[in-house]
């Protein structure tokens, strides 16, 4: 069974296991809002009820902002794996800037690519191709993109819930 968390103003944190939602409250870093008292829980020292839904007594600050790493994949999977110049499936993606001019690994500068445009461009600029770009590369927003495991700074409220030693 899992638990939901909610932070201190109440929206949605996490979901963790009972059991550490259990240890959360027994910490008294935690309050109940919701609990099974179906199935309850037994320990050693008594009977609690599972909680379903705690409420965090201090806030915590959830961080945002974080930069999504540029990767092949990630660049086909924004532009729903379409060329950018003809609208054919993409299977490669290309410098909209070469990289012998200067051009880098960014978000801004890659596009996702079918082989034939790939092939036809080769180290030109769409603009020398008389080309037009169908949508202008941006970096990926959104909560969906958070790719989790790469970060290397653990965020602050995940620090808060990992289990106490």
């Amino acid at each position: 069974m899992r638990t939901l968390v909610l932070n201190a103003g109440y929206e949605p944190l996490a979901v963790v296991s009972f059991k550490r939602a259990l240890v959360l409250v027994m910490n008294e870093k935690a309050t109940i809002l919701a609990r099974d008292s179906e199935h309850p829980v037994f320990g050693s020292s008594g009977a609690w009820d599972r909680p379903s839904v705690i409420v965090l007594r201090r806030y915590v600050r959830v961080p945002t902002g974080r930069a999504v790493p540029v990767s092949r994949r990630g660049v086909l999977r924004r532009d729903g794996n379409r060329c950018g110049y003809c609208g054919a499936s993409a299977t490669t993606i290309d410098h909209v800037l070469p990289k012998s001019r200067g051009g880098k690994d960014t978000w801004e500068n890659l596009i996702a690519c079918c082989l034939r445009c790939n092939n036809v461009k080769g180290d030109r600029t769409p603009q020398e191709m008389g080309w037009t770009l169908r949508s202008k590369p941006r970096p990926p927003h959104g909560s969906h993109w958070l790719v989790r495991g790469v970060e290397r700074a653990q965020p602050a409220w995940e620090e808060y819930l990992a289990p106490a030693a």
